[in-house]
């Protein structure tokens, strides 16, 4: 893989952030967006103030286990938190506050077209993923305008892009539990929150708008970082991933399977794994590969530079896992305690804000002789450098070395396999207790 060479448009200074003509698009469709939807939320916590609340803060409670898992997607680089809080904001304002009158006016139109029963039945699968891709869709593309250089790989535009399905996911979430509420006319009951926050949030989360949106951003990142690629090729990933988003939302949102096979709510929990499960499955495959492509193309630029006091033989193998890094910490844990636990996950760190740094643009590697050749990185590269320098030492301080090589830490499949196995009895579980609120 060619190492990218960009411009950066955003690093953190807003004085050239406001020169952008799309940092004002921004501000603007944030502003109109927020007080839209103001005004569409204002009804329900003028009747339902009680249950309007409960849903709002039920699912923002909701949305830190999701946020801590697609930021630690990128276990190289964590993205700028303004960034992932303008992606989620992008999502839970802008796209809800025209997704909404957009899919009525849609509706309207398939039912005048075909048929009201054909737009009762079909309309969701048909309006929703076509006005709600194509909006969290443009939300991606204001982040790469506003922010080219955080986009280093595929896992960075996934990470954006489950960050603004995820800001559309937990509003639309609340926005149908003031709507159970005032659907039933029986007064300010939670306990139709709590009945829709299982069946959208813990039934049908996991594979909603958050997985739908980092599929497309995959295609974005993909087109942004592979530069040494046609511009036809990168289009075409672009398309292929928008195209593979909509699918699995037309997929969601039909009506196949709605019987739940003939045998009830537990059917209807089988057909959400059915419907839903594979989609998940995607997402997190595909993360995983990129994830690995992208420690081993960081790997190759850090061992390049041929120098051991940036980067040992051990931690570059760790560099490419998880379980390694995992691993070495815990040994600088068994020699220190948390002084040296923090001191080696800080190496860690600057090593990956260096290897960032390299693919953004390296003259050439330093040679054998280590950095007497220091001159050929950038600037900015050889203050990276000076970071892991001084991280290795604070590490030697403590008497911590880096260890011997060692069998990564495999732990982490073994806890998927639990984790699909608890979320599979969790939700049978949540469908009887569904039934019974019902």
């Amino acid at each position: 893989m060619t190492a990218p060479v960009r411009p950066r448009l955003l690093a953190g200074d807003l004085r050239r952030a406001v020169r952008l003509p799309v940092f004002w698009l921004l501000v603007g469709a944030l502003s109109i967006g927020a007080v839209r939807l103001a005004a569409m939320v204002a009804p329900a916590l003028a009747r339902y103030p009680v249950a309007t609340v409960t849903a709002i803060v039920l699912f923002a409670l909701y949305t830190v286990p999701f946020v801590v898992f697609i930021v630690n997607l990128d276990h190289l680089e964590r993205e700028p938190p303004v960034l992932l809080a303008t992606a989620f904001a992008w999502g839970a304002v802008v796209v809800t506050a025209t997704a909404v009158p957009g899919n009525l006016a849609a509706d309207s139109l398939v039912a005048k077209l075909v048929s009201p029963r054909f737009a009762a039945a079909w309309g969701p699968a048909l309006v929703g993923p076509i006005v709600e891709e194509i909006l969290k869709f443009l939300g991606l593309a204001v982040i790469v305008l506003l922010a080219t250089a955080q986009i280093n790989s595929v896992v960075d535009g996934m990470v954006y892009g489950a960050m603004i399905g995820l800001g559309y996911q937990v509003v639309e979430n609340v926005s149908y539990a003031a709507n159970a509420v005032q659907t039933a006319g029986a007064g300010d009951r939670v306990d139709l929150v709590f009945s829709t926050f299982i069946v959208r949030g813990v039934l049908a989360g996991p594979w909603s708008h958050t997985v739908f949106t980092a599929l497309a951003g995959a295609g974005v990142g993909y087109a942004v970082v592979r530069v040494d690629r046609s511009r036809a090729v990168r289009a075409g990933v672009v398309a292929l991933c928008l195209g593979g988003a909509w699918l699995c939302h037309f997929a969601w949102n039909s009506p196949l399977l709605a019987d739940g096979f003939g045998f009830g709510t537990p059917g209807q929990i089988v057909a959400l794994l059915v419907k839903g499960g594979p989609v998940l499955a995607l997402a997190l495959v595909l993360a995983h590969l990129a994830r690995r492509r992208e420690a081993g193309y960081y790997a190759s630029l850090l061992e390049a530079l041929g120098d051991s006091r940036v980067v040992t033989p051990t931690e570059l193998r760790a560099i490419c896992s998880l379980g390694g890094q995992a691993a070495l910490r815990r040994a600088a844990y068994a020699r220190a305690g948390a002084a040296g636990e923090r001191a080696a996950r800080h190496l860690y760190e600057c090593q990956a804000r260096l290897a960032v740094e390299l693919s953004r643009g390296v003259a050439g590697a330093s040679g054998p002789s280590g950095f007497a050749d220091g001159d050929r990185l950038t600037p900015a590269a050889t203050v990276r450098v000076r970071e892991v320098l001084s991280a290795r030492h604070a590490l030697a301080a403590l008497d911590v070395a880096t260890p011997g090589s060692r069998r990564p830490f495999a732990g982490s499949t073994v806890m998927w396999l639990i984790g699909g196995w608890v979320a599979v009895v969790g939700a049978l579980g949540l469908g009887l207790m569904l039934r019974a609120l019902t």
